[in-house]
């Protein structure tokens, strides 16, 4: 395949995992589906750490955009536009990283909640992921509602789509790399 045409195939495919780490992001804020635990403060720290829409969301996508530019024919895509692509795509895969470590963080301690005892913690804090099979467990948070399984689900998906955005920029780097050396295999490229 031309660098060219893999570059906006990458960069088409960026873009809705960025808008999922957003808006998982976002729906962290939200335990419970209620505003209220925001506007007490009583969320999740790694939801504050804004992984999922610093670094999958805008970190992704703007190297999206450039990536994008690169593969869109006669604009960028010649040998130093795909050059500059690779500089985007190491942004892209340092945000992706960055998702992942913070949601790997947030799925492994498990999320801020009222316990058993009437106080706002993490109760799974130091259970080393062993909460995640022990259902019964799960019911000393009280208070947000089912707040277990909706941290562990959009943290679970900002880890899947963190993977795969650290993989296509990964793979924009050597199709980069390829660029510059073969060129875009547009017929118009420029020095």
């Amino acid at each position: 395949m031309c660098p060219g045409k893999c570059a906006l195939f990458i960069a088409v495919t960026l873009y809705p995992l960025a808008l999922l780490s957003i808006a998982c992001n976002i729906l962290l804020f939200f335990p419970g589906w209620n505003t209220k635990y925001v506007k007490d403060g009583h969320i999740t720290q790694e939801v504050k750490y804004m992984g999922g829409f610093i670094g999958g969301g805008v970190l992704v996508l703007f190297p999206a955009l450039y990536i994008h530019l690169t593969g869109v024919r006669g604009s960028c895509g010649n040998r130093c536009g795909m050059f500059f692509s690779i500089v985007f795509a190491a942004v892209g895969v340092a945000g992706a990283v960055y998702s992942f470590s913070v949601a790997l963080l947030g799925f492994s301690n498990g999320p801020l909640c009222k316990s058993s005892s009437m106080k706002w913690e993490t109760p799974f804090k130091e259970s080393h992921l062993a909460y995640l099979t022990e259902y019964k467990s799960w019911s000393h948070c009280i208070e947000p509602k089912n707040v277990v399984q909706f941290n562990m689900g959009l943290f679970i998906t900002l880890m899947v789509a963190s993977v795969l955005q650290g993989l296509l920029c990964a793979g924009q780097i050597i199709n980069g790399l390829v660029g510059c050396l073969c060129g875009t295999c547009n017929k118009e490229e420029e020095a």
